[in-house]
């Protein structure tokens, strides 16, 4: 029988970056499958076709920077009686929280209502809040935080993790096995599929077809390995070029790139829209991961595995998980890191090899149909 999930996402849905392409897959996934399904979220934010969207007031705003900042507790405070409000009129089987300020409405409504709560964990709470600047690590906050965060991991009925790393974390908070199931991100491998470089677009961005381009997907930050990524290829003495897709901070990671003798070879984009996504990686023959932080997934793997590219990326234990023995991994250091860049690109030819196989990995592992229908499987238990 289908069933009617309430979904909260306290964030600014939706915008082109990893959290928000699994809210999509995962909610467009259930309703593919007869599923009712609507989603409360933040009062900023492009609309997503095919979703029921429902925001709360935004006083005027009109876009919100990603990552931690004081405006959230703002716009929490005015999601809650929204999604209240929302809930009262859909009448839901299950409310479904999308991070942990989500999972505290969600805990309210489900306590209110008599309904169950799944919880969707894409990592610390804090380590995230610490990654961005927001919270200092001696902070006096730290603490009462942590112990919330902890306190929130177990409210749900089921709780949906990213990653075997995130499931072992919350197994040793003492949230009961039984509860946690793992939920990989996922792709759609019909859009990122291997196709020819497009002459135009490569032109268009003044790329030398004749020069390996190295191409990198996702939000510009240090805990993503930016700054890591930029000391190692000012290290790369082999001949390549560069693409640098995503926002923020694009100024500052350019002037760096300038400063460290490689500007020239590097093209930043800034912001790719995720539909046109699949036409720049296609213009690419390595792709990067230098993701540093290990409290979260790493979903942007999957685009460059579905497009059959060969990845270098940092040794954690979430990119193990999605490129098993399959990954061309290097410890998070500038000088390893340019290194396992140099030898992909000695052997580039044999590495194609490696692409296709990352490709049926994600076919047979990671689609979006695959993710509906564990999701299906968990709710229907809970229920």
């Amino acid at each position: 029988m289908p069933f009617r999930i309430l979904a909260i996402a306290p964030t600014a849905f939706y915008n082109d970056y990893g959290c928000h392409v699994r809210i999509q897959g995962q909610l467009l996934g259930l309703q593919a499958r007869g599923h009712e399904v609507r989603l409360v979220t933040y009062p900023v934010g492009r609309n997503a076709p095919g979703l029921d969207i429902r925001r709360a007031p935004g006083w005027g705003m009109r876009e919100l920077a990603v990552g931690s900042s004081r405006i959230k507790v703002a716009l929490d405070a005015a999601l809650g009686p929204t999604a209240l409000a929302q809930a009262i009129r859909f009448r839901p089987d299950l409310i479904y929280a999308y991070l942990h300020e989500g999972a505290l409405i969600g805990w309210v409504l489900a306590r209110l209502l008599g309904r169950p709560l799944a919880f969707d964990y894409q990592g610390s709470l804090t380590a995230e809040m610490t990654a961005h600047g927001f919270l200092k690590p001696n902070s006096l906050w730290r603490g009462p935080l942590t112990r919330l965060e902890h306190w929130l991991d177990a409210r749900g009925q089921a709780v949906l993790a990213s990653t075997e790393h995130a499931r072992a974390a919350l197994t040793a908070r003492g949230v009961p096995a039984s509860r946690i199931h793992l939920l990989p991100d996922a792709v759609d491998p019909d859009r990122f599929r291997p196709q020819p470089p497009d002459p135009a677009l490569q032109a268009h961005l003044g790329l030398d077809p004749g020069i390996p381009t190295l191409v990198y997907l996702g939000l510009l930050a240090p805990y993503q390995g930016i700054d890591l990524l930029l000391q190692a290829l000012a290290r790369v003495e082999r001949s390549w070029q560069g693409l640098i897709m995503g926002f923020p901070h694009e100024a500052r990671y350019r002037a760096m790139a300038e400063s460290l003798g490689i500007g020239p070879r590097l093209r930043f984009t800034g912001a790719i829209p995720y539909a046109q996504a699949p036409r720049y990686l296609a213009l690419g023959d390595l792709a990067l991961a230098p993701k540093l932080a290990t409290s979260e997934g790493s979903g942007k793997l999957l685009p460059y595995m579905s497009m059959a590219l060969p990845i270098v990326a940092t040794d954690t234990p979430a990119h193990r998980q999605y490129l098993g023995d399959l990954g061309l991994y290097a410890p998070p250091q500038p000088a390893a890191l340019a290194r396992a860049i140099e030898e992909a690109l000695a052997h580039l030819p044999e590495l194609s090899s490696v692409g296709r196989a990352l490709r049926a990995r994600v076919l047979a592992r990671y689609t979006w149909d695959h993710t509906a229908g564990q999701m299906e499987r968990i709710f229907r238990a809970v229920l």
